[in-house]
């Protein structure tokens, strides 16, 4: 997050290139920044696996997806709450990741959207038709309440952060979200 595409800021690579010296599993970065082809050589020199950048902040979405892509990395394409799905219809087959934002982009602990059902959806039928092995990512407001519903509308990937993080016992909440 840069305060400018988001009106947050978060951790840049210094952080990342420390996780990635310790991590174990996949390394997923979600930019919610402006002008992310600037620092795609970037992300991937400190360790990024799948880098996601916003419809919303992409002239040349296509561009931006295959500049990851050429670097090695997984392309994510992630779409604000008021973005259809319908807006990746020419470059679907080209995305290994689609994280529909269920919550304004830029602070956890917000209401889930929705609508945001309807979308993942809709964009399951459509990287079905298309022949797409893209994965379905969600991010905000994800919880106990709805990760089941997420799952079984389509979707891949479940971002619980504020679930996780303000559970009183996150160990047992994180096992529960993997029970489906």
């Amino acid at each position: 997050m840069d305060g400018v595409f988001v009106p947050n800021i978060s951790f840049g690579f210094p952080v990342l290139k420390t996780i990635q010296k310790h991590a174990k599993k996949t390394i997923d970065v979600h930019l919610m920044i402006v002008d992310p082809d600037r620092y795609v050589q970037q992300f991937k020199d400190a360790g990024a696996d799948y880098l996601t950048v916003h419809l919303e902040a992409c002239t040349h979405l296509h561009r931006s997806i295959q500049n990851i892509k050429n670097t090695g990395m997984k392309a994510g394409v992630a779409l604000n709450p008021h973005s259809s799905v319908k807006l990746l219809e020419d470059t679907i087959a080209d995305i290994d990741l689609v994280c529909i934002m269920s919550v304004n982009p830029g602070f956890g602990g917000q209401k889930f959207i929705e609508n945001t059902y309807h979308k993942v959806s809709t964009l399951k039928e459509m990287i079905v038709k298309s022949g797409s092995k893209a994965l379905i990512e969600i991010d905000g407001g994800v919880d106990l309440n709805n990760y089941t519903k997420l799952l079984q509308a389509g979707a891949d990937v479940l971002v619980a952060g504020n679930t996780v993080f303000s559970s009183a016992d996150p160990k047992s909440t994180i096992k529960q979200l993997k029970t489906v």
